[in-house]
């Protein structure tokens, strides 16, 4: 059997592996897509509602159908995790109408290089050398990143991007804190979209929401369905594949967000703007080896 009839007798068998995080990546690329698109139509707070509803009609009916508990004991943890995934998402699609595609999704993925010194902080772990190296080296990528944007009106989508990746990284540290305390990722992420589409609710019907038309409503429909797919299959990837190779691949959202951008609105980055991609990806695979 070739390598191509073998991956397609993978992908109709859904025995991927770790390379779900592949088909992950480029949805989650796609779901940036749109809302780029989604930007000259509904406000980035909309967007962000639009995207947690449509997660958690998905993911509470799957809830449902396997009658699954919703009772936690720890629902503080997942409040504060709510709260600070919120604000990053919140950040992150402003970043995303404000900045090249690329750009804006590698300021998101400093997490990694946040959650590591956050550990530190907070949870008191020790910082091997490995750590330091990818803190010092996602340091120069950011710094090199956002050098354009200081220079134009975009310091504050580079600001902004930067600190989605500081709430995302606060997040994840709540996430390991209620897998330590036993709660299934699933009972995680739904609460997750609950909190945070009551949040969004009041936010959207603080002004008057912007119409929905057969013009726009694909985009919505766009950014639901890739970004509730792209959640699927990251945790299905993180069930069945190799953790670490699983973390290393979810960067080829970048490079699939650098096509992109590329092919759809002719985002092409400086030589340094690669260069300081690649920084803050080797740094965020060298935290996550911890």
């Amino acid at each position: 059997m070739t390598p191509t009839a073998r991956l397609f007798s993978r992908l109709k068998t859904g025995r991927l592996g770790a390379g779900w995080m592949v088909v992950a990546s480029l949805l989650f690329g796609l779901m940036g897509v749109f809302v780029k698109l989604g930007a000259a139509h509904f406000t980035s707070i909309e967007l962000v509602f639009y995207r947690t509803v449509l997660g958690m009609v998905s993911i509470g009916a799957v809830v449902w159908l396997r009658g699954q508990s919703l009772a936690t004991a720890h629902f503080a943890y997942h409040f504060k995790r709510s709260a600070f995934g919120y604000l990053s998402l919140l950040m992150y699609f402003y970043t995303i109408t404000q900045l090249p595609l690329a750009t804006a999704v590698t300021l998101n993925y400093t997490s990694p290089m946040f959650l590591a010194g956050l550990s530190a902080w907070w949870l008191k772990e020790r910082l091997g050398h490995r750590v330091l190296l990818s803190l010092g080296l996602g340091f120069m990528g950011v710094v090199l990143l956002l050098k354009p944007t200081f220079s134009a009106d975009a310091w504050l989508a580079g600001l902004l991007g930067l600190f989605s990746g500081l709430f995302a990284g606060l997040a994840y540290l709540h996430v390991r804190e209620l897998g330590r305390l036993g709660e299934p990722e699933w009972r995680v992420v739904f609460y997750f979209t609950l909190i945070s589409t009551l949040g969004g609710l009041g936010l959207v019907l603080w002004h008057t929401p912007s119409p929905i038309t057969w013009d726009n409503g694909w985009i919505l429909l766009g950014l639901g369905t890739t970004a509730t797919l792209a959640q699927l299959a990251m945790t299905r990837a993180y069930h069945d594949g190799n953790k670490f190779v699983v973390a290393n691949l979810a960067y080829l959202t970048v490079v699939f967000s650098s096509v992109l951008g590329a092919l759809l609105w002719g985002d092409v980055l400086p030589l340094e703007g690669y260069l300081a991609m690649g920084l803050i990806i080797v740094s965020g695979i060298l935290a996550s080896r911890r």
